[in-house]
């Protein structure tokens, strides 16, 4: 019987350099998508710890009574001096907060080991922390039983939205309201800020109302701004875990972190005044954190001058955002002897620049004319936007 001829051996095909090209470029996204999340999962499971211990100690502490009212002040003013940043009474307070409203987010971290690499090291310090050894003495509350019934998955929260998500979530007091905006989100892979949106614009009621439900829904996702596969990358929770400055935290481009640095130098020469005091100077308004993008003491002006760069178009709410970190200086950091603070928003886009004063609450026309008098003229400044950020671009 004759011999069949044997197949002959095709080469591969070789990738071309495009393709090398796109195959680094999924690794190097993928693998900072895997790291991110699981950041947040460290962070959130550590939250939730942090709270449970808060709570345990508040209703079985030895000397709880000692510190009573005072506890959350006391234990931030410690763990400040330990050195542990993101630790201040507020963040505390929502901590335990995010206990007693998600209280069996840790039963979720240990049945779901298995399908997450991150939580067998959550297994054991839970475990070691005593939640996982100890009954959880809370019983459930309807919060909890109202999200049970909606199927809302406890492991897909902490792993599909960040910690800012669910702090979102923890000041929604109807339980049924939660768990609408828990679904929607994670439906709509919202953003935090899309998030807030949707809350602010009464999202849950007018579905409530909507005669058409899902016609609603389809709108509200479609114009709805998603996450990015990094989740929470602008996370000021995930920088103060991971211990990251404020300045490398906020940036929203390298151009304009360039820009703010050029700006700096351009307005400490001019000779104006100016004496530099923070970058990135954070301030929390209510439940809402925030960065000054530069700011300065005017010594003959004898007052703050805070400065908000955009590398983008003037949108009003650019400076409505200035207007209100002005009236908080003027509220809280403003001296006895010093005047009201001024704020300068600087816009720019492509050939073209915009500056715009804040005088939050000043009504003294003298006072704003003296201010235009000693700041620098607004051509100087857009001058100096458009030519450096020509410069920039040209590199």
């Amino acid at each position: 019987m004759p011999r069949k001829p044997a197949k002959l051996k095709t080469a591969p095909c070789a990738p071309n350099f495009a393709a090398l090209v796109e195959a680094v470029r999924l690794v190097h996204e993928q693998s900072a998508a895997v790291a991110s999340r699981a950041v947040n999962v460290s962070l959130t499971m550590r939250n939730w710890l942090i709270g449970w211990h808060i709570y345990e100690y508040e209703q079985h502490g030895a000397d709880r009574a000692e510190y009573g009212e005072c506890l959350l002040d006391r234990l931030a003013d410690a763990l400040r001096k330990e050195g542990m940043a993101g630790m201040s009474s507020r963040s505390l307070r929502l901590y335990r907060q995010f206990y007693v409203v998600y209280p069996e987010i840790w039963q979720s971290a240990i049945a779901k080991s298995g399908q997450d690499m991150s939580t067998p090291i959550w297994q054991s310090l839970i475990a070691k922390s005593g939640a996982g050894n100890r009954q959880i003495r809370e019983t459930p509350t309807p919060k909890t039983k109202a999200m049970q019934r909606l199927g809302v998955d406890s492991h897909m929260l902490i792993t599909r939205l960040s910690f800012t998500h669910l702090a979102e979530f923890v000041t929604i007091d109807d339980p049924l309201k939660r768990a609408f905006y828990e679904i929607e989100c994670i439906r709509g892979n919202w953003s935090v800020r899309a998030l807030k949106r949707q809350i602010a614009a009464l999202y849950y009621e007018r579905s409530g109302l909507s005669t058409d439900k899902e016609k609603l829904a389809v709108l509200t996702h479609a114009a709805a701004e998603q996450a990015e596969p990094k989740l929470a990358i602008h996370d000021p929770y995930v920088f103060e875990f991971l211990g990251l400055r404020s300045k490398e935290a906020v940036s929203e481009s390298d151009l304009e972190a360039a820009l703010l640095e050029k700006l700096q130098d351009f307005l400490l020469e001019l000779g104006y005044g100016f004496c530099f005091e923070a970058r990135q100077k954070s301030i929390i308004i209510g439940r809402t954190r925030g960065f000054v993008d530069l700011v300065f003491y005017h010594r003959i002006l004898k007052c703050h001058v805070l400065i908000e760069l955009k590398v983008d178009e003037f949108r009003h709410e650019h400076l409505g955002q200035l207007n209100t970190y002005v009236t908080w200086y003027r509220k809280h950091m403003m001296a006895e002897s010093d005047n009201p603070p001024v704020g300068l928003l600087l816009c720019t886009q492509k050939d073209h620049a915009l500056v715009e004063y804040a005088l939050a609450g000043i009504d003294n026309r003298l006072f704003v004319s003296k201010y235009q008098i000693e700041l620098p003229r607004k051509e100087d400044l857009q001058h100096f936007l458009e030519e450096k950020r020509k410069e920039m671009e040209a590199d």
